[in-house]
């Protein structure tokens, strides 16, 4: 076991694991933020999609001990910081970007790296920048919807967690 020392969604923390233990586990197991989703655990469906020293990275695809030392943003820090919904997943919401909820997660998070590069991205440039994620329920129409709302409720103010 080796120590693991992050900063998560803005907060020092830490815990033990083993060598092989991927991102995503030590963050549900170990630091107990359940938010990010374990889908198909061949870094195919990006329902574990978190940011990585801003970077967005599967966490199904990393060990923990490569992030050792890293700034980690997951789900959770996407809120605002009274605990309402952030910009980004409030559109989601607004836009019923979501049905089951499984990949959501993941969209969002793909959502905030493409906002925070891409500020008015066209439709195609949504499509595409999302194709690493797989929604089962949707059919994506309304996530595309709720990547341009969010898109246009951001342009006037910088995303909440990044």
């Amino acid at each position: 076991m080796t120590q693991i020392q992050l900063t998560v969604n803005g907060r020092p923390m830490a815990g033990q694991a083993e060598g092989r233990t991927l991102l995503v586990d030590f963050l549900r197991r170990e630091l107990g933020l359940t938010g990010t989703h374990v889908g198909c655990d061949t870094s195919q469906c990006g329902a574990c999609t978190v940011h990585v020293n801003g970077l967005s990275m599967k966490s199904c695809s990393v060990f923990a001990q490569e992030c050792d030392g890293a700034e980690i943003t997951t789900i959770e820090g996407m809120a605002n910081a009274d605990g309402s919904l952030g910009v980004i997943q409030q559109a989601f919401q607004d836009c019923h970007g979501l049905q089951c909820g499984f990949c959501t997660p993941g969209m969002v998070m793909s959502t905030a790296v493409l906002l925070r590069d891409n500020p008015d991205p066209s439709e195609a440039e949504i499509r595409s920048h999302l194709e690493g994620n797989f929604c089962r329920c949707t059919g994506y129409h309304n996530i595309v919807r709720a990547v341009a709302a969010a898109a246009a409720q951001l342009s006037a103010r910088p995303l909440a967690a990044e």
